[in-house]
């Protein structure tokens, strides 16, 4: 089974969301963050709970060496973390780096928040009819 690592900088939307639905479609996978915000967006809390899903217990985590080393694919969200992640980190991601250009959910209002949400869910059904 390939292994997936979504990654943002906070770790706080839309890679937590990512992973949320992999993990529901029977994919492996995590998410983190090149800086990790404090907390979930509650926002992102909401709107994944209206999908059955609850990130409340979530923590955005940090990006590491060893997740990508594990992972087959990285997916970045479209937030330009080449800019704000670790030259040896970025080294290793090089390679199997693919990036899904989703618009940031941080300060939107719901109704676009479940857009984004509706299209990562989406994303990620393709991703596990392939995998």
């Amino acid at each position: 089974m390939r292994r997936f690592l979504f990654v943002c900088v906070e770790n706080a939307g839309r890679s937590l969301m990512a992973e949320a639905f992999a993990k529901k479609y029977g994919l492996d996978a995590n998410s983190a963050g090149t800086v990790p915000a404090r907390t979930i967006n509650p926002t992102v809390v909401e709107v994944m709970k209206e999908k059955g899903l609850d990130l409340s217990g979530s923590t955005p985590t940090i990006l590491t060496v060893a997740m990508v080393e594990k992972a087959d694919l990285v997916i970045t969200m479209g937030c330009s973390v080449e800019t704000v992640c670790p030259k040896p980190i970025l080294a290793k991601m090089q390679k199997k780096i693919v990036d899904w250009n989703l618009q940031d959910p941080k300060e939107q209002p719901i109704e676009k928040v479940r857009i984004i949400r509706d299209e990562i869910e989406r994303r990620v059904k393709k991703l596990s009819s392939t995998s």
